[in-house]
């Protein structure tokens, strides 16, 4: 190894011993500078040594940073470790410069088998390495130098020094002195694993140096540098080894993340400005002035103006600041507080979304196809590449029509992997629309969820297969009715044909062993739901049809005992299931006596009835699910031990069905409001009745509003503060016009209308009688809207309540 530029003596004092942090610009460049001076014939990396595999893949053009070694343990996948590694990362400038030299490289950490082993539920340490206080090295030398933040220490020590200039290796040798003192000073920090790492490091130095003699580089974190120093023996190194516990591991390469490398993210080598450090090392040439016009150019795509003086002027002003803080360059501290005296007005807010984007940044790195991976791992990518979906860092927002075929398969991966645990999208509420067709996601990438894929392998080999087969088996060790009801409503939505059969006869056992009426009220509603899913995705529902309504029969059976005697707590519990009930009913499509379903012709008969119990007319002897329904309602309504709040409730859902007359509705409210009855309860009854929108319903009909006034007047003294928190509680809720409007007819007194004489117009929106012209006008544009033809016109005009 003879070569101008090899330091002479480079290895005079053993192997050359490179301490780095662990992902920093300065340490990378001075790696570089430093090997490019030793010309080492081995380079040893801190990392672990069943990636040595891997390593020939980091020369791939595919691969881009930052990536991550992921180990995890063969037979229990989430059990897994991460190695980053960002293109400023040392021990990244080490491989490539490895590759490019056609010098080995090879990782000498602990192995990963005894590192997940280690890091499973009820492992111990080493006997006799109880853990201290853990110490941060970068925070004691800051402190010791008068800084009272590591990150501008470290800034001003390291990354604005000229790496190659003078002695490469000067920096090493005095931080290695620093950590040596540490080392002296608190031991081994509180980090008692570094004990047993270190005997393994020494070994595997000890044997690269019988291979290649002392040409050998180490690249480890700077902390581990004088234990690899120190003079042990083999025997006392294989000690501390032995009796390790073990898993079997495979490891890979993975994307990662710039945001998983900050200290926020939980990282333990995190930093704090990972976008920052990228900039710094990829621009040696006039790195604040590049910094602040991307900052410019971010600001400028987000609607602030900021022109080219400001970038001129938040430079002078970073590198005032930097001289007047006696700093040799300007730093992140400094530049940040330019952008937001110069750019951001002073403001805050703009400046975190140059933190989140730049200062931090969302960038994802890529790992070649060749990198080793689970079977579904690669069905994953072929699918992501089929329908587009390409893995983002940053959290975008994806709108989905349901009707066109890609997005629907869209769609289904994406409730797939969720259904495996492997949330890499998370539904949102879609803007401008509230129908089935249409869905919303929010996507962000995680490198975690390689760990949620590997584990998920478990399951299938393709997303379709492993997600049939979880649903399958979440299915069978489901516990309650409401656990399997939503995952038949997932598994259409996913799209999983083969699995709806086990799960809908394990809703079909659940739903025949429970006689708790409140959960199976909770159930029908979600099946409903499901059901609607097979307009849009082509799903075939009939047997979920029938599930749901046997199960609505069931509800219909239990609702009014179990409705009877129910305190205030239960009876507002039970409101919301009665809602949620008459909600699926009426999205249930009827079915006659043997499970047929029941035509138009057949609802329209039930609808004749004044109760739905005359169905003469109909093809169908005994009433549809809707009329089953309303009779149970009226049941309701009727009996005295069922509390006010649900009787209240029951007659108003009659009253919005046309199944009850305004005069009939007027003459129960006029008995519940009577003297006879207590005011608490007259006060649940009204909150039945008019809570949930029912505010136009008083704007409209005085007569209500009416009654609703006489009795609140009526109330005695010593009984109002008594009704007052329900009423409070119940008008409330209504818009303030609608609070407006009702205070000035009860202002002026229900059903007293303004002198029509005297003010020559009629109030606005009403007629003494209807209007058929403007009626029939609505009628062209309705059946457009409903798809209908002339012959239909008179369907229309029943729509809309005009006799033909």
């Amino acid at each position: 190894m003879t070569d101008d530029s090899v330091r002479p003596g480079a290895f005079d004092a053993g192997p050359l011993l490179l301490g780095v942090r662990h992902h920093g610009p300065g340490s990378a460049r001075a790696v570089r500078a430093a090997l490019d001076a030793a010309r080492p014939g081995v380079v040893l990396i801190e990392g672990p040594p069943e990636a040595d595999a891997l390593v020939p893949l980091a020369a791939d053009p595919a691969m881009r940073p930052p990536v991550a070694l992921l180990a995890h343990a063969v037979d229990e996948p989430g059990r897994s470790a991460f190695w980053p590694f960002a293109e400023f990362s040392p021990e990244w400038v080490a491989i490539r410069w490895a590759l490019e030299h056609r010098v080995p490289a090879r990782f000498i950490d602990l192995p990963a088998t005894h590192t997940l082993a280690w890091e499973g539920p009820g492992e111990e340490p080493p006997e006799g390495a109880e853990d201290q206080v853990r110490i941060d090295p970068l925070a004691v030398l800051a402190e010791t130098a008068g800084y009272d933040d590591p990150e501008r220490w470290w800034e001003d020590a390291v990354e604005h020094r000229g790496a190659g200039k003078g002695d490469p290796f000067a920096p090493f040798d005095a931080l290695a002195e620093a950590m040596a003192a540490l080392r002296e000073r608190y031991g081994v920090g509180g980090r008692s694993r570094d004990l047993v790492r270190e005997a393994q490091m020494r070994l595997q130095v000890r044997a690269a140096r019988r291979e290649c003699g002392d040409a050998v580089a180490v690249v480890c974190g700077a902390w581990h540098v004088p234990a690899l120093r120190q003079k042990t023996t083999v025997a006392a190194d294989r000690a501390l080894l032995k009796g390790l516990p073990k898993v079997k591991a495979d490891l890979t390469w993975v994307p990662w993340t710039h945001r998983r490398l900050a200290r926020t993210s939980g990282y333990g080598a995190g930093i704090e400005s990972p976008g920052w450090y990228g900039h710094l090392f990829r621009s040696s040439d006039r790195p604040v002035e590049r910094w602040l016009t991307k900052v410019a150019g971010l600001l400028r795509e987000e609607g602030r103006i900021v022109s080219s003086a400001h970038v001129i002027e938040a430079v002078r002003l970073a590198e005032t600041l930097a001289a007047m803080r006696g700093r040799p360059l300007p730093g992140l501290g400094e530049t940040t507080d330019a952008v937001r005296a110069v750019m951001c007005d002073g403001s805050d807010v703009p400046l975190a979304l140059v933190h989140d984007r730049l200062v931090v940044g969302d960038v994802l790195g890529e790992v070649p196809e060749a990198s080793p991976a689970v079977p579904l791992q690669r069905d994953l990518v072929r699918e992501q590449r089929r329908l587009r979906l390409k893995p983002e860092a940053l959290e975008r927002e994806l709108e989905l029509d349901l009707r066109k075929d890609t997005d629907a398969a869209r769609s289904g991966l994406l409730h797939r992997l969720r259904l495996l645990g492997v949330r890499w999208g998370e539904p949102a509420e879609s803007r401008g629309s509230t129908g089935t067709f249409r869905e919303t996601w929010r996507l962000r990438w995680e490198p975690e969820l390689s760990v949620r894929v590997a584990e998920a392998g478990v399951w299938g080999t393709t997303v379709l297969a492993a997600a049939t087969a979880r649903a399958e088996a979440d299915a069978t060790a489901a516990k309650t009715l409401a656990e399997v009801t939503a995952l038949a409503e997932h598994c259409l939505l996913a799209g999983l044909p083969d699995a709806l059969p086990v799960v809908l006869q394990a809703l079909a056992d659940r739903a025949a062993l429970d006689a708790d009426v409140g959960r199976l009220a909770q159930a029908l509603p979600a099946l409903v739901r499901s059901l609607r899913y097979g307009d849009v995705r082509g799903t075939d529902t009939h047997a979920l049809a029938d599930l749901a309504a046997g199960l609505a029969e069931r509800v219909f059976v239990g609702l009014p005992p179990a409705c009877a005697t129910l305190d205030a707590d239960a009876a507002e519990e039970m409101r919301g299931h009665v809602d949620a009930v008459h909600t699926a009913v009426g999205l249930l499509p009827e079915t006659g006596p043997h499970g047929d379903h029941r035509t138009d012709a057949d609802r329209s008969a039930d609808s004749d009835g004044s109760d739905g119990s005359d169905h003469s007319g109909g093809s169908f002897g005994p009433p549809g699910l809707r009329g089953r329904w309303r009779a149970v309602l009226r049941n309701l309504s009727l009996r005295d031990t069922v509390p006010g709040v649900l009787r209240g409730r029951a007659v108003r859902l009659l009253l919005d069905e046309g199944e009850l007359g305004p005069d009939e509705a007027a003459r129960l409210m006029g008995l519940v409001l009577s003297r006879g009855t207590p005011p608490a309860d007259g006060a649940a009854w009204i909150e039945g009745f008019v809570g949930g929108g029912g505010g136009m319903l008083l704007v409209h009909d005085e007569r209500l509003l009416g009654l609703v006034d006489t009795w609140l007047t009526g109330v005695p003294v010593e009984a109002f503060t008594d009704v007052l928190p329900l009423l409070r509680r119940t008008f409330s809720a209504y818009e303030p016009g609608v609070r407006r409007t009702l205070g000035e007819r009860v202002r002026r007194g229900p059903g007293e209308r303004p002198d029509r004489a005297a003010t020559g117009s009629q109030p606005p929106g009403f007629a003494s009688d209807p209007d058929a012209g403007r009626a029939d006008a609505v009628l062209p544009v309705l059946g457009l809207l409903l798809g209908l033809d002339d012959a239909d016109e008179d369907a229309c005009q029943e729509l809309v309540g005009v006799t033909p």
